[in-house]
């Protein structure tokens, strides 16, 4: 296949105070106008710039702050369902991550050579996410199953591996807890690429991966870092792969706060020692050779289409395609997408089987 583009149309289908802080600064990334506010009695410390200038309003101090506090820390979110409810059978796995940390997964087995490894976006697992619950109601109010959309490749005779990756669901912590956006998360991909390696039912499968957001980062590192490790993929699905500044860049013009990015390098780096720069380069899209399907909900209010746009043309595959979901401006409505629309996904994994 040459590369494509598919503009195809979206079918029918007891917190602390910083846990308090965290949840609502994920409330105000999912409303419009933006507001963000800290626990009652809590000051926000002023924020110095590498220029010198300080935020004097306290609603800009408080948004920088906790946005930098989800960024940097995410948050766990439950396991709230389960393969068996949709008639799969399953086995609860564990496995190291490159650096041991342990990961945390399902694996579904089906009667045929085909594996399917997926993770999840932050602060997602693998699940989905329990937006419909409060305190996660903060990304739209409605939850992300991922449930039918494994339902599915299941029956269409995928074997499937799925995981929590560090610092989400039932995985352990890692990397002191912070959130690499990918640079840290690539261990985990790794792990899981070797687990399935070492499983005698799976390792001479032929492999596939579905990534989302957070993962599809962490993927895209890993190829960067271990090329090595992917020689025997077939293809990949990378949905809603996103540039953190970007994600940044957009909540602060958002809210109109003058200086906002540097202002958020600032507190981010403080937190987790990174500066934004250094969380997944664009450059490490090169890396990805292996066939891609690159999706994105195109009016995505979080961030911005010319950024996935970009890093698609990035990508050195010469075997890929860009597909735009329409109708909704709500990121989390694109993991729900293909459980409801999932003729592109098996199209796409089906026609990389040989």
């Amino acid at each position: 296949m040459g590369n494509q583009r598919d503009n195809t149309v979206q079918q029918d289908g007891a917190p602390s105070s910083s846990r308090r802080q965290l949840l609502k600064a994920g409330a105000a990334l999912a409303t419009l106008p933006i507001i963000a506010a800290t626990s009652a009695g809590v000051q926000a410390a002023a924020i110095q710039t590498t220029t010198g200038a300080i935020v004097t309003d306290p609603k800009s101090e408080d948004f920088i702050n906790g946005m930098a506090d989800l960024m940097a820390h995410s948050t766990r979110t439950p396991v709230l369902r389960w393969p068996h409810e949709y008639g799969m059978d399953y086995e609860e796995i564990f496995f190291p991550a490159l650096d041991g940390v342990t990961i945390e997964g399902w694996f579904i087995p089906a009667d045929s050579d085909r594996l399917l490894i997926f993770n999840h976006p932050m602060p997602c697992n693998r699940y989905g996410y329990p937006g419909h619950l409060e305190p996660w109601a903060n990304f739209g109010g409605f939850e992300v199953n991922f449930l039918p959309e494994y339902k599915v490749l299941h029956d269409a005779g995928y074997n499937i591996i799925t995981y929590d990756m560090r610092n989400h669901g039932r995985s352990g912590m890692g990397s002191g807890g912070i959130n690499g956006h990918g640079v840290l998360e690539y261990r985990d991909v790794i792990g899981s690429l070797r687990y399935a390696k070492s499983r005698p039912d799976t390792k001479d499968m032929k492999t596939f991966l579905y990534s989302r957001c957070l993962g599809a980062n962490a993927t895209i590192v890993g190829m960067k870092k271990h090329p090595e490790e992917f020689a025997h993929i077939k293809a990949m699905i990378a949905l809603q792969p996103v540039t953190p500044a970007v994600f940044v860049q957009t909540a602060v013009e958002n809210q109109k706060i003058a200086n906002g990015l540097d202002l958020f390098d600032v507190a981010f780096h403080k937190r987790t020692g990174f500066h934004l720069a250094d969380v997944w380069p664009m450059e490490y899209a090169r890396a990805v050779t292996v066939p891609t399907l690159v999706a994105q909900v195109r009016d995505d209010f979080l961030t911005k289409p010319s950024n996935v746009q970009e890093i698609y043309d990035t990508i050195s595959s010469q075997d890929k395609k860009l597909f735009w979901i329409e109708g909704t401006d709500q990121r989390f409505q694109g993991y729900n997408y293909f459980g409801k629309n999932p003729q592109l996904v098996l199209d796409w994994f089906g026609s990389h089987i040989s």
